[in-house]
């Protein structure tokens, strides 16, 4: 007997392999067999979190995953719009403005075949000069050289209006990468570099360990100003953020959101967020701005409908998500007003018909 037992056991752990085998295989079988990531330009915080996520993504999901340098987030909603990339990252602000069809680059369009996945982290707006620029804040920017990021991105749509708001005129503003705008201060093509990005931002970091800088953000008042006139939120850059830094410094910042294309297989967006938000410190060694990459950060977009496997992996973790940031598909059914107009009909019909007879 015993011999029995032993030889019908690996039959059946090799029958259980090849069923779970085959489970996952149909589970699998939609998948893309590459995926493309939108981000941004080298030394940014999209470059640096965007590369370490396709990396996990063909290591542990087996989907070979490319990181695509773009402008940034109004670049990477186009992309994913249009399919020419399958996931990307942006930021909040941009990505209303292209889904409500108020872009600049294509006015009217409103982009609506991307989904939202999982939340990642603010970027704040500060500034970073030359130690003797003579540049101590925002109001001696006025007639000044300043970068503000590659067209297309966040921080270069943003200063710009910010600077008008605050009513800094004449501010000459250079548009290049993180990398590019940081290597011009010490060649004096520049004299500020006014960026916004997740902290701490490998540009800065870089700048100020082989040249002395000077970093600031806002004051109260200017915080004050941009809070009520843009969808932004308060932030703090924390004193220990860069070794320059002496002080917190006041900004505002807008969340950021990964993306995906509406038409991603369901189940491969559920592995994507619990790849990404059941282990928080395998993102965070990618970035110490992951932090904040947590799925109950979910209440924070209020722009973009969630992927349907976006939904299924909140929902487990006993979260719930908003029904107006439900995709269409998967909102509890409404009356239908045409329907009703006809059910309204024959109630209309014997109410007229009563008022004919009355009148006889």
């Amino acid at each position: 007997m015993p011999s029995v037992r032993y030889t019908i056991l690996p039959s059946l752990l090799a029958a259980g392999t090849l069923l779970a085998g085959s489970v996952l295989a149909d589970e699998r079988s939609d998948w893309p067999e590459r995926v493309h990531l939108g981000t941004a330009s080298l030394g940014g915080t999209y470059q640096v979190y965007g590369d370490g996520l396709v990396t996990r993504i063909s290591d542990e999901l087996g989907v070979l995953a490319l990181s695509q340098a773009s402008g940034g987030p109004f670049h990477n909603m186009t992309l994913v719009h249009t399919g020419e990339a399958e996931l990307g990252l942006v930021t909040l602000g941009p990505a209303r403005e292209l889904w409500d069809g108020e872009g600049v680059v294509a006015p009217g369009e409103e982009m609506r075949n991307v989904r939202a996945l999982f939340p990642m982290y603010q970027t704040p707006f500060h500034v970073v000069t030359m130690a003797d620029s003579g540049i101590e804040s925002l109001e001696d920017l006025s007639g000044r050289r300043v970068g503000v990021g590659p067209m297309g991105g966040t921080c270069a749509a943003y200063w710009p209006q910010f600077f008008e708001a605050l009513g800094i005129e004449d501010v000459n503003l250079q548009y290049a990468g993180a990398n590019h705008l940081a290597d011009y201060l010490p060649s004096r093509l520049s004299d500020a570099f006014a960026f916004c990005a997740g902290l701490p931002i490998r540009a800065f970091q870089r700048l100020e360990r082989n040249h002395d800088v000077h970093m600031f953000g806002l004051t109260e008042a200017q915080q004050a100003t941009l809070l009520e006139a843009f969808p932004v939120e308060p932030f703090e850059i924390p004193a220990d953020t860069y070794a320059t830094m002496d002080a917190p410094h006041a900004s505002v910042a807008f969340w950021n959101f990964a993306i995906g294309h509406k038409d991603l297989p369901e189940s491969f967006v559920y592995e994507l967020m619990t790849l990404v938000l059941d282990d928080p410190e395998a993102m965070q060694a990618i970035h110490p701005a992951a932090v904040e990459t947590r799925a109950e950060h979910l209440d924070k977009n209020d722009v973009l409908w969630f992927h349907p496997g976006a939904v299924r992996y909140y929902e487990e973790q006993g979260l719930e998500v908003p029904t107006a940031m439900l995709p269409p598909e998967m909102r509890p059914e409404e009356a239908d007003p045409e329907d009703a107009e006809v059910e309204a009909a024959p109630e209309d019909e014997a109410t007229e018909q009563d008022a004919a007879s009355n009148s006889q």
